[in-house]
């Protein structure tokens, strides 16, 4: 049984439900708790990546960390008791990963948590408790890089449940180049210019009126040069209609993209900026430098190669002489290796799995 619920890991779980499809052993349950349930956040990546239709949806939609969390465990748990699954697979660190592990751990299921062992250390994120309770209650502990590992031992957790298997995102990223036709910088007009694609979508960015106005200031003053394409996350569109804030002039925003056309879109920028954790990957995956407006990163080793820097978002002067400063670099050499596997991280979990569960 699969448990997804937001854009992140619909990206995970296609190269994932790929890989189980073609073991004739195996067979997948998908379940959708409704954590992202926009159409342009859920249907479309389902469209676009050919994910099979979900076979349970909750529908659970938004709402607080335990209201929300706590509807998952009980839809969870009825699923799983109706389903009898021989293993439940986690992916990431949002409320639908939590849920799904707690609720599997529960019911004495063997839970496989796909991208375990990344830490940012900040307990005041909500997915750094998400990652670390997932990973403690998981049988089969995937891990996308060395680093992660390293994290799982210091924390005590046996050897033997942890696997390095690569980052599946960038199997996606390989499986889909050659798929992702786009002409979304065409509609926008930016063919042949430089720009910025942006994303802002962390509570620790959206729910703190200083730090959002800092962004968008800068934002705003970059565009003036530069454009830069932002996408607007639900949340992020909330907050600032709540606090009647305006965008600045400069910043072209979207509604929310799919999978194709966000990677035509960052593929052909000439940075990034952003507080996602998977974008900062898919940047690296298509050799574009990016800017985290974060205090902190689980991709270190992006940091440490080059390929990212890190920007709290304390004020917006700061902000415009980082990003300005990442547009006009040279961008990073790239070096025939990557920290995060082959590509072939999706193959060698269900191999895993058929492996552990004796068939």
């Amino acid at each position: 049984m699969t448990i997804v619920g937001a854009r992140p890991q619909f990206i995970k779980a296609a190269a994932v439900s790929r890989s189980i499809a073609r073991h004739a052993v195996c067979r997948e349950h998908m379940v959708h708790t409704g954590q992202h349930y926009d159409a342009n956040m859920s249907d479309l990546f389902f469209a676009e990546l050919e994910i099979p239709a979900p076979a349970t949806h909750l529908g659970i939609g938004s709402g607080g960390h335990g209201e929300q969390t706590g509807r998952m465990l009980a839809g969870l748990e009825e699923a799983m008791t109706s389903a009898k699954p021989d293993w439940v697979l986690v992916y990431g660190d949002t409320n639908s990963t939590l849920a799904g592990a707690l609720a599997a751990s529960k019911l004495h299921i063997p839970v496989a948590h796909v991208e375990a062992g990344l830490r940012s250390f900040n307990r005041r994120m909500p997915e750094e408790v998400n990652r670390v309770v997932s990973d403690h209650v998981s049988d089969l502990l995937f891990v996308p890089t060395r680093e992660a590992a390293g994290n799982l031992a210091r924390e005590g957790i046996d050897d033997d449940k942890v696997v390095f298997v690569g980052d599946v995102m960038f199997d996606v990223v390989r499986h889909m180049s050659a798929r992702a036709n786009s002409d979304l910088v065409e509609r926008l007009g930016l063919q042949g210019r430089d720009y910025v694609a942006a994303t802002i979508h962390r509570a620790e960015n959206t729910d703190d009126p200083r730090r959002l106005a800092a962004i968008m200031q800068a934002f705003g003053e970059i565009g003036r040069d530069t454009p830069v394409v932002l996408p607007l996350h639900p949340r992020t569109r909330a907050r600032l209609e709540t606090r009647d804030m305006a965008l600045p002039e400069g910043i072209i925003a979207t509604d929310p993209l799919g999978y194709v056309d966000m990677t035509a879109l960052v593929r052909s920028a000439r940075a990034v900026a952003t507080d996602s954790g998977g974008l900062q990957k898919e940047a690296y995956f298509h050799g574009i430098p990016c800017v985290t407006l974060r205090d902190e990163t689980e991709w270190v080793e992006l940091v440490e190669m080059g390929w990212n820097r890190l920007l709290p978002p304390s004020d917006s002067e700061t902000l415009i002489a980082g990003i300005r400063a990442v547009i006009a670099a040279p961008r990073p050499a790239r070096s025939g290796e990557t920290p995060y596997g082959e590509g072939d991280a999706a193959e060698r979990i269900v191999r895993h799995l058929a492996d552990a569960a004796g068939v």
